[in-house]
């Protein structure tokens, strides 16, 4: 089936999770995740879960275990940097069934036409986790927007009807 072919089968709208993480945000200043919960919404998905967790390998993977029951696409966002407190990537990569490369070299050549050789240090990464769809984005609201409008939006409903094949 040609790309034009999913796309035309692909739900037009899915439940999706937001998950930030971060040391230091809370519901008042988590400038990203309501950002990313308004892209969704503006593109019609449903955004039926969210959470603010510590930069810890075991609150990331129980905020995982809590919505992805209820959502077809996590998005999270945080924990991606190189600090020693960046462990988003070192918890989610090894558990993904299958990495997306193309989502991450993308969202790479993306930034660097915004921020130029600095995007070399993003670690943003895709891929599938028990059956779903996860992305992982760094916590900069300019960096969620370009990864949501640019890359996640205009796929979302086609990966999530070529999974559920």
């Amino acid at each position: 089936m040609a790309v034009r072919e999913h796309k035309a089968h692909a739900p037009a709208s899915v439940a999706c999770g937001v998950i930030t993480v971060s040391d230091t945000r809370t519901d008042a200043t988590d400038e990203s995740g309501r950002l990313i919960r308004e892209l969704l919404a503006a593109g019609g998905h449903k955004v039926a879960a969210y959470a603010i967790v510590k930069d810890e390998a075991s609150a990331i993977l129980a905020a995982l275990d809590r919505v992805l029951p209820a959502c077809d696409v996590v998005i999270t966002n945080g924990g991606t940097g190189l600090s020693p407190r960046d462990v988003t990537i070192e918890t989610v990569t090894p558990e993904m069934d299958k990495v997306l490369p193309g989502f991450g070299e993308l969202f790479r050549m993306l930034s660097h036409r915004d921020i130029g050789s600095a995007a070399m240090m993003s670690r943003a990464v895709a891929g599938t986790f028990r059956g779903k769809l996860v992305f992982c984005l760094p916590g900069s609201p300019e960096a969620c927007a370009l990864a949501v409008k640019s890359l996640i939006l205009p796929e979302l409903g086609h990966a999530v009807g070529v999974m559920r094949r």
